[in-house]
């Protein structure tokens, strides 16, 4: 006698490959666009944090050579242990000119932080000022003819504000490893390293707190230009 199985044919097992339908034009193009859009925020963050980025100058104390409101970009590849007497560069003010902890709330800190990532305001603790004396420099105000002295030798400032004297306030300071001395162009209203004179360190601002070396004038157009 032969005996005859029938075979029933059921569901398929949960090991055996599905057949999906495919995404339809809408939804294909819509993760393409997601995925662009996230891979260009990593990529402007990454290059922000690490190369370059633009800032929002606050306030009129490097005028004529900034205004303010104007937005530069600032060069984050400098290094800060090479930095030349001249140069124009953006630092972080907390532990010196600003507290070193805000005590804004968190969530006030985060609005402004994006605000700040987008271009809508600038930063409260970011200052651009001028390099006057790198490590090993002897700075002073002022020799008899009212000129400041780096090394004892007077400056020709030409970017001075018109009517500003090169300083209103007498100093003599010596800069040691890992720090610089640094003012505003426009003397009498720049809040810089002659405002911490008296305070811990002296007034002179730490090369760790440097951002970077302001580079270009980006807008508004009619100011744009290299510095």
């Amino acid at each position: 006698m032969h005996l005859h199985s029938e075979r029933t044919e059921g569901p398929a097992s949960a090991g055996s490959s599905a057949v999906r339908a495919p995404l339809s034009p809408r939804r294909w193009w819509l993760r393409v666009v997601t995925l662009a859009v996230l891979s260009a925020l990593l990529i402007a963050a990454v290059v922000r944090a690490f190369v370059v980025d633009v800032y929002w100058v606050g306030s009129n104390s490097m005028e004529p050579t900034l205004q303010g409101g104007d937005r530069v970009l600032v060069s984050k590849l400098a290094d800060t242990d090479e930095l030349q007497r001249g140069e124009l560069v953006v630092f972080d003010g907390r532990g010196s000119l600003d507290p070193l902890h805000s005590t804004d709330p968190w969530y006030t800190q985060a609005v402004n932080g994006v605000g700040r990532w987008l271009g809508l305001n600038g930063s409260s603790t970011a200052y651009v000022k001028r390099v006057m004396a790198v490590p090993g420099d002897s700075i002073e105000c002022c020799d008899a003819q009212g000129k400041i002295t780096v090394n004892g030798q007077p400056l020709e400032e030409e970017y001075l504000y018109a009517g500003d004297r090169p300083s209103d306030i007498p100093f003599a300071v010596h800069v040691p490893a890992d720090r610089v001395w640094l003012m505003g162009d426009h003397r009498s209203e720049s809040v810089d390293s002659r405002s911490l004179l008296g305070a811990p360190g002296g007034g002179l601002i730490r090369t760790e707190r440097i951002i970077g070396t302001a580079e270009w004038v980006l807008w508004p157009l009619d100011r744009a230009r290299d510095l």
